[in-house]
């Protein structure tokens, strides 16, 4: 060792380093009781501001003095060696993702095992909007749509299907308004055997599933108005200057009609609320 203390590092020395704790890290908080190594001086937090770019911490000891010291090493908490550090920022909580249908997204969604209860729907372009807008929903409970082509046979189909507990049905019908066609053929229905607590027919009023999309979705005021005795597809398509010759033709007006979709807020209510209760009907506990 020299005169003025220079020299090898001893052993000891070395020794005396491995035993030297490490500092922790401590987020800054309000009331946090520290000591300066330094100055000796201990105090609580109550203040944490920036000066001259440096994040100072405001420490109030017993007397109500207040000393600024910045954030960093040489620090004592509980008398264990600690760096202080800027306060921990909360999560901020993410959003929760929505459905089109507007319900709470299930992430990592795997469908689920197909129940044998099913929502009947009259046609495929019926079939394609309630999967669009409501597909995650009804693939969380396992539940399957299926097109009909028409209600003309519904008793029959339904007899067939045989309803019963844990084997529901939920039946949307177009066009179903007191007096009409459809009407009839739903209280038919309800009146087979096993019908009642296992079938739920419901229907909009409107004469096709194309006009339960609100109007401006497709940048128009109003659905046009179809003379009697013209086929309302075929009506529609052409009144809006669309090919309305051929079935494609058709096809493709509904295709475009269905991709100015894009959730429920693009439906009529009459829709939405009838989906709604099948739903409901379907996944009903004990259904």
């Amino acid at each position: 060792m020299s005169d003025y203390g220079w020299g090898p590092r001893s052993l000891d020395d070395d020794a005396l380093a491995r035993r030297r704790p490490a500092s922790a890290e401590v987020p800054v908080a309000p009331g946090l009781l520290l000591e300066d190594v330094t100055t000796g001086w201990v105090g609580a937090v109550v203040s944490l501001e920036t000066i001259g770019g440096m994040r100072v911490m405001g420490l109030e000891d017993r007397r109500g003095r207040v000393k600024a010291f910045p954030l960093g090493p040489g620090f004592l908490l509980e008398g264990a060696p600690v760096t202080v550090v800027e306060p921990r920022r909360a999560p901020v909580a993410r959003k929760a993702a929505r459905t089109r249908s507007g319900s709470v997204a299930v992430e990592g969604l795997r469908a689920a095992t197909a129940k044998a209860s099913r929502v009947w729907v009259e046609g495929y372009h019926d079939a394609e909007l309630v999967a669009k807008v409501w597909g995650h929903d009804l693939a969380v409970e396992g539940i399957v749509v299926e097109p009909l082509h028409g209600v003309d046979d519904l008793p029959g189909a339904v007899k067939e299907f045989g309803p019963g507990p844990g084997r529901r049905l939920g039946i949307l019908v177009d066009h179903l308004v007191p007096g009409s066609k459809e009407s009839r053929i739903a209280e038919q229905t309800m009146r087979l055997p096993g019908a009642a607590g296992n079938v739920l027919v419901l229907g909009h009023p409107y004469v096709d599933i194309w006009q339960a999309v609100r109007p401006r979705a497709l940048g128009i005021d109003a659905w046009p108005v179809v003379p009697r005795g013209t086929d309302w597809k075929t009506g529609i398509a052409s009144a809006l200057g669309w090919p309305h010759r051929s079935p494609g033709d058709l096809g493709r007006a509904w295709q475009h009609i269905l991709s100015r979709v894009d959730s429920y807020a693009d439906l009529e209510p009459a829709l939405l609320g009838r989906v709604e209760e099948l739903i409901d009907f379907l996944t009903a506990p004990g259904a």
